[in-house]
């Protein structure tokens, strides 16, 4: 399974936090299973997201593409910076990313 797909299911079937902001203040409270970033995204975003992710050892993978892109992985209309996986339903990403 590609990254694309396995991030589309979860934001289908599982628990997903879009945007930087709402990412970032999750990595904090130690929340999510899988930081995403896109590549493009704002270099204090990116290294806001990686300290934190490694401070609650949760993993982060940078998206190969920009932002705008992610968001239409996503399925959004919007760009989309960052994404948390709380739950990735029937997306099998967390494995294929391991």
């Amino acid at each position: 399974m590609d990254v694309e797909r396995g991030i589309r299911v979860a934001v289908d079937t599982g628990d997903v936090t879009l945007g930087s902001e709402k990412s970032i203040q999750s990595l904090k409270l130690g929340k999510g299973k899988l930081v995403v970033v896109a590549a493009n995204a704002p270099k204090e975003i990116i290294e806001d997201v990686e300290y934190y992710a490694n401070l609650s050892e949760i993993q982060a993978y940078t998206y190969d593409g920009t932002s705008v892109e992610l968001g239409s992985v996503c399925g959004k209309p919007f760009t989309v910076a960052t994404l948390i996986i709380n739950d990735p339903g029937d997306s099998t990403i967390l494995d294929d990313l391991r």
